[in-house]
Order: C-alpha cells, then structure tokens, then sequence
C-alpha cells in the first residue's frame, strides 16, 4: 500500500484527478469508479478543470456508481444517481449512457445487486475505484465487521449514518432511507486500482488502523492491505496518527516521477 501525505484537501484533489487523467490518456474508454460526499469533490473539481482546459478527453470515459439509497426513486434529488450526475458526470461531458450504478428502486433487491456486480464484470471491470472512508474505518456502505469477501449486497445503515446524511434531506431524519446497496468489499478489491482519499483530523485514528493496523473485517478499509495497487492519499491532518508518516514522505518524494500515483 503506497501513502501519500499531502498538504491539504485541494492537493489531494489535484492528485488523484492527475492520476484519473493519466489514466484516460493511456485509456480513453477507462471505466471509473466514484464515490459520494465531500471528500471526493476536490478531486472531481480539478478534472473538470484539466477538461475544460483540453489536458484530457472524457469523451469515451465510463463511470461505475459505489453505492446506492434503497427506496428513493432515480431522479430523486438526493439519490447518489442524481449526485454523481450533477458532480461528476455533468461537470467532466460523460453522458448517462455511459454510467453504470445499482437499481435501488428494484422490486428483488438482492436480484439487483447480483446484477450490478455482472454489469461490472461484463464492462471489464473497474480500472480506477475512488473511496473515501468513515470515522469507523467504513468503505461505501461496508460498516465494520462487514465481510472481507462481501459481493454487492444490501445493508441497513447504522442510526448515526442516518444522523449524519439528514443534512441532505432537509435535517428530516425521517426521509433518510434505513438502507442502502453498496458494493462489497470483495467487489471493491476487483479493481485495477483503488485510491483512498481522507482529509481532516477527524479521520486520523480511521487512517492509522487501516493503513498500520491489521486487516480485521472490524476496519473495513484495512482490506486495501490486500490488493496489489492500492493507494491512500491523505492530507496532514488526517496523516497525523501514523507512526510511520515521515517514512511515507520520504518514499513519495525519491518515487521515480514516470510511476505516477
């Protein structure tokens, strides 16, 4: 696992739109995996940037959706279907055609999520998966003690990530889906590439155990220390519980500059 200490959120965002642009550079047709919230917006900020400034082409790029509400219809304002089309596919041209992303309003659940994870595997795969990470260490909607092998699957959302996601719904509650389709972990780890971005203190005990403490299903995120390329980009305040941060730096800034992320 690479770590990559930055100095604050609009680095981190800078970094990872760089390394999905050099991506499509090498392959047009890439197939990106997008995630929700606000960590991730700095990043779909600086790649609409590098489009509107002709550094890259996303004409052909694929996008493939993390995580979905159960329940709340498409075109919903606060489905992640709508986010994702109002921040990402949107801002970098990509049309919804090209956008791959779970039925939450599916009558057979479950049927839905085995077929979300065929979609994927029939459009070759996920070359690029961005996460962000909860405080508990949760990756999409695998709350601790998830399995480390768990498929695309429905969960039910703990009462403080209904607390925490009122905020969108008018800080109503009440209109807070109980659940959600996430793709499981063993789903997320069958990507080419999987980039974790955190920024603020309050992800630093998060970071720590999934970066220096063991793989443990009670650290959801601690799974990336399985996968062949997985990257963890954080900005000091969230690298500030590492033992090992100074070693991290040193070994990102000796990195050959033709590695990229």
């Amino acid at each position: 696992m690479e770590v990559v200490i930055v100095a604050d959120a609009k680095a981190g965002g800078e970094l990872v739109a760089e390394a999905m642009a050099r991506l499509l550079r090498h392959k047009p047709d890439a197939l990106l995996g997008v995630a929700t919230g606000s960590t991730p917006l700095p990043v779909y900020e600086a790649l609409a940037a590098q489009v509107r400034a002709g550094a890259v082409d996303t004409s052909r790029a694929r996008v493939a959706q993390l995580d979905e509400y159960v329940g709340l219809p498409a075109d919903h304002p606060e489905s992640y279907r709508s986010v994702l089309r109002r921040e990402v596919l949107e801002p970098l041209g990509i049309p919804m055609d090209a956008f791959l992303g779970p039925d939450g309003t599916a009558e057979d659940v479950q049927a839905a999520c085995e077929h979300y994870d065929r979609e994927l595997a029939e459009a070759g795969g996920v070359d690029l998966q961005l996460l962000g990470i909860g405080t508990d260490g949760h990756i999409g909607f695998n709350e601790p003690c998830s399995s480390l092998a768990s498929r695309t699957r429905i969960k039910t959302l703990t009462e403080q990530t209904r607390v925490d996601n009122a905020r969108f719904f008018d800080g109503d509650i009440g209109q807070v889906p109980h659940h959600v389709i996430t793709q499981g972990i063993g789903t997320i780890l069958e990507a080419r590439h999987l980039v974790l971005l955190a920024t603020g203190e309050g992800k630093a005990d998060a970071v720590a155990a999934t970066v220096e403490g063991p793989v443990a299903a009670v650290c959801p995120a601690s799974a990336l220390q399985l996968h062949p390329h997985a990257t963890v980009v954080v900005d000091e305040a969230a690298a500030s519980k590492l033992k090992l941060a100074d070693y991290f730096r040193h070994t990102y800034a000796n990195k050959p500059e033709w590695q990229g992320l």
